[in-house]
């Protein structure tokens, strides 16, 4: 994924330009605005409450994460907000207290008497009824630091990995088998990920999947080896600073190769390696999705170095054999690689959400359905949905009813909601949440094994209704099938206020740029941030935008930053100031500050704030054409990025002062970047202040977030909302 920093030299595409501005009207957003009042409107003045940076990090104010998980077709695990584990019966209304908070701190759930367990990869079981302890540890060492347990599904079996080996007991008490010997710290990896794999690919450090009978395991072999190394220093905790080399492929260099490998625990202990296809058998590739569709067959995507081309196989487990099922391309790049097909029981028949042409508007992802034709080795494709909109999930195919269920856009870009599609016929789709309040409109949804039942995730402050769980089933569809729905409601406290706009007054406008290609900025999915402090007590208001390369509308958007990052996304981020500007003057006053910024580029922007900025594209390594992220002359040009995704941060004048925070240990943009930029900084004399937190890492500890909160709040209170000094200029033009 490194190799999509690829540029060639900008050209000004005043088509681009305007379609991007069309973009940009339909999905740009003043967020302060739609902050809404979360209590009565006839509260006594003195009754008002405003957000504080305080607020932010009080536990009341934290969004809950019940972390449910279905253990049945009828019954949910879940950790209520006192840290209780509870799990409900849908069928009979009925809660029981698994295992109080007292007990530990943070469960893995077994369906049966066990809990496995993890406090700081120190591992113990408990014994749920005889409330029995003893630790879990491998043969050969006591007290042991192990990097991850986890529960299979029959009994008690459990698997566990120490030194990047795996480990397998069929019991609680049974002695440990060692399933692999070729684990080397930061070396080879099994069973987990290193860094571009969790980074980058699979999004976790897991990389092994138990099959349904649990009779089988899955896992990758990664092999750094070959990979060079990239040194992180750590500068406290020790008389003399200490250093980290772990693996880190950069463009051009070698990337660690992969294995798939399944293992059958029962009975005999063998291992078989699954092979590529033959087309990537001796090229780099990547594998980026391993998915059990039976007891003994795997789905895997194998996807090419170059991100454009893949393919998707079904694997048979029991000799080896992989056969192709779908195969993928594109003349610029893959997205959504990572997706899971969802398989009908027989495996004839199965779904994936592709790019579909919807006219002149370009491609979208819509759920398209691959069913196996009788002699013949071609599938029967047919598209199930269709529309300028996206399908972000499918979440379930109940085969008895003919029903897909599955989230999108349909409703409006920025929401998610539960819709259901038929398989047959006129594929009749229907929305399942619509009807909730406009607060509950951007939500996630787990559907049960038998796909009766849904639970679905809000988050937001309080003003959906229902109880955690509702009883199952719950008729909603005019199906057989029935659909029972959880609403997660949270945070029913402060207020939180838009500027309270008057012509007397000036307002900031702050832009927040922080979303990387294929993301959206602009959703209304709830948060509680830093800029919701200045928007409701500061007169700030607070802007975001989804212009070329975000996510959710069309690939048209998304992919015409192919080979021009750092140019058509930069001139959105211009043309989003210019729009907000001429369209935006509430009672004639409110638009003011950004109109002053208006009267020059090089002036549009007063002040920015950004955090570990890419500054030099060479430092990740030779590319044929590097994005034109450089530095030049009184104008500055930074890009952020979260490893190998992109996103231009800023651009506003040198002279003006600045703000620059960086973590010493960031693995995934570099303090090398930040010293770069400081070196230019102090050559040209520029005005700036810079933020170190020292052996932090790309995500900051409670106290490095509260301290940059404050920061950030203290720096754009002092240079959005200097008031007299804007008036003097006003006065002066």
């Amino acid at each position: 994924m490194q190799e999509y920093v690829d540029v060639s030299p900008p050209q000004r595409n005043w088509k681009g330009i305007a379609i991007s501005l069309l973009v940009i009207v339909g999905v740009c957003s003043l967020i302060s605005l739609s902050v809404v009042l979360l209590t009565p409107t006839d509260l006594p003045e003195s009754s008002k409450s405003r957000l504080t940076v305080a607020d932010l990090y009080q536990p009341e104010f934290s969004v809950h994460d019940p972390e449910a998980t279905w253990v049945s077709e009828s019954e949910v695990v879940y950790r209520n907000r006192d840290g209780h584990v509870v799990k409900f019966n849908l069928e009979r209304n009925e809660t029981e207290l698994i295992l109080n908070n007292k007990t530990f701190v943070s469960v893995l759930i077994c369906v049966l008497s066990f809990i496995l367990h993890s406090y700081t990869a120190s591992y113990s079981v408990y014994n749920i009824y005889t409330r029995e302890v003893w630790e879990l540890n491998p043969p050969e060492v006591k007290n042991a630091l192990l990097q991850h347990a986890s529960w299979g599904r029959q009994g008690h079996q459990l698997i566990y990995i120490f030194e990047n080996n795996i480990y397998y007991q069929s019991d609680v008490r049974s002695n440990s088998l060692r399933i692999t010997s070729s684990g080397m710290e930061e070396v080879i990896f099994n069973g987990l990920a290193d860094w571009l794999y969790e980074e980058e690919i699979l999004n976790s450090h897991l990389a092994h999947w138990w099959s349904p009978d649990s009779e089988r395991l899955a896992f990758l072999t990664i092999n750094d080896s070959l990979v060079p190394k990239m040194g992180i220093p750590q500068f406290t905790g020790s008389t003399y600073p200490r250093g980290l080399q772990y693996p880190y492929p950069m463009a051009g260099q070698t990337n660690p190769s992969v294995k798939l490998s399944v293992v059958n625990l029962f009975g005999a202990t063998h291992t078989l390696e699954l092979q590529p296809p033959d087309q990537l058998r001796h090229r780099d590739f990547y594998i980026t999705m391993v998915k059990w569709i039976s007891d003994t067959h795997l789905a895997v995507r194998w996807l090419n170095r170059a991100q454009n081309s893949s393919l998707l196989t079904v694997c048979d487990t029991t000799v080896g054999a992989c056969l192709q099922r779908h195969e993928e391309s594109s003349e610029t790049w893959l997205s959504r690689q990572t997706q899971e097909p969802l398989f009908s029981t027989d495996r004839s028949r199965f779904f994936l959400a592709l790019p579909v042409r919807q006219g002149g508007q370009g491609d979208f992802h819509h759920i398209t359905m691959f069913t196996k034709q009788f002699n013949s080795k071609q599938d029967e494709v047919r598209h199930l949905t269709s529309g300028h909109w996206e399908v972000t999930r499918i979440l379930a195919y109940d085969e008895n009813n003919n029903v897909i269920y599955f989230l999108s856009t349909e409703n409006a870009t920025q929401q998610r909601h539960l819709y259901s599609v038929s398989t047959f016929g006129l594929f009749q789709r229907q929305c399942l949440t619509c009807h909730l309040k406009e607060e509950c409109a951007f939500l996630d949804a787990d559907i049960s094994p038998d796909a009766l039942c849904v639970l679905v995730r809000i988050r937001l402050l309080g003003r959906c209704p229902g109880p955690p769980v509702s009883p199952c089933p719950l008729p909603v569809t005019s199906h057989p099938a029935n659909v029972s729905v959880s609403l997660s409601a949270v945070l029913p406290l402060k207020l939180i206020y838009p500027p309270d706009f008057s012509e007397s007054y000036l307002y900031a406008l702050l832009l927040i740029v922080g979303s990387a290609p294929g993301q959206q900025a602009v959703t209304e999915k709830f948060h509680l941030g830093w800029d919701l402090v200045l928007s409701g007590s500061e007169n700030v208001i607070v802007a975001q935008l989804d212009g070329r390369g975000s996510g959710f509308g069309g690939q048209r958007v998304l992919q015409q930053i192919h080979h021009r990052l750092g140019t058509v996304d930069t001139e959105d981020q211009i043309a989003a100031l210019e729009v907000l500007t001429i369209s935006w003057r509430p009672q004639g006053y409110g638009g003011f500050l950004t109109l002053m910024m208006l009267k020059s580029t090089e002036r549009m922007i007063t002040c920015a704030a950004v955090q570990a900025p890419i500054i030099d594209w060479s430092l990740y390594g030779e590319f044929k054409n590097r994005p034109r992220c450089v530095l030049q002359g009184h104008i500055y040009y930074l890009c952020a990025s979260a490893g190998l995704s992109h996103t231009i941060f800023f651009i506003r004048p040198l002279r003006e002062p600045h703000l620059l925070f960086s973590s010493s240990r960031e693995t995934n943009v570099h303090f090398q970047h930040s010293a770069e930029l400081i070196k230019h900084l102090i050559k040209i004399g520029a005005n700036y202040t810079m933020q170190i937190f020292p052996d932090e890492g790309h995500f900051l500890s409670t106290r490095s977030r509260i301290q940059l909160t404050h920061s950030l709040i203290g720096y754009f209170r002092g240079c959005l909302l200097d008031a007299p000094s804007l008036l003097d200029q006003r006065d002066d033009d």
